[in-house]
């Protein structure tokens, strides 16, 4: 496996496309009123695309409108001190074809949160980079604490 400056593994696009397949919530980074946002977000895959649903009136439906956004998974275990991170960079556009609506609302993606969810975002990678600690990076480390 190749390993970035940092010491960090780098994973290839395969392995970063099984944990986005496998994982239940992201973050995803968007531009709010000229400045970043992060908003913790369940999702799923459709054709190689993340889809989000959420609100109409939510600021990220309105933000996140034909922009470029940032979209993040990652799993680590404090204990271990161990993780990997994915992310995504790409084009999100709001659905609005009636068709592919339907189509969106036959996924398994239940919103989370209460209220009106019924304005779906689709974000097609256009970047997409992992890392994960190496296996064994921290044994041996004393924790200075």
């Amino acid at each position: 496996m190749p390993f970035d400056r940092g010491g960090l593994e780098v994973l290839d696009i395969e392995e970063c496309r099984s944990l986005l397949a496998d994982a239940p919530l992201g973050r995803i980074v968007f531009t709010d009123r000229a400045l970043p946002a992060v908003q913790p977000v369940n999702f799923t895959l459709a054709g190689g695309d993340v889809v989000i649903r959420t609100s109409p009136s939510s600021r990220l439906a309105a933000a996140a409108r034909d922009a470029i956004v940032a979209f993040e998974i990652d799993d680590f275990d404090v204990a271990a001190r161990s993780g990997w991170s994915v992310v995504v960079v790409g084009h999100a556009r709001a659905v609005t074809d009636p068709g592919e609506m339907a189509l969106l609302r036959g996924l398994p993606l239940r919103p989370w949160a209460p209220g009106e969810r019924e304005h779906y975002i689709r974000i097609r990678p256009e970047i997409i980079s992992g890392r994960r600690t190496p296996d064994g990076a921290w044994k041996g480390v004393k924790d200075v604490l």
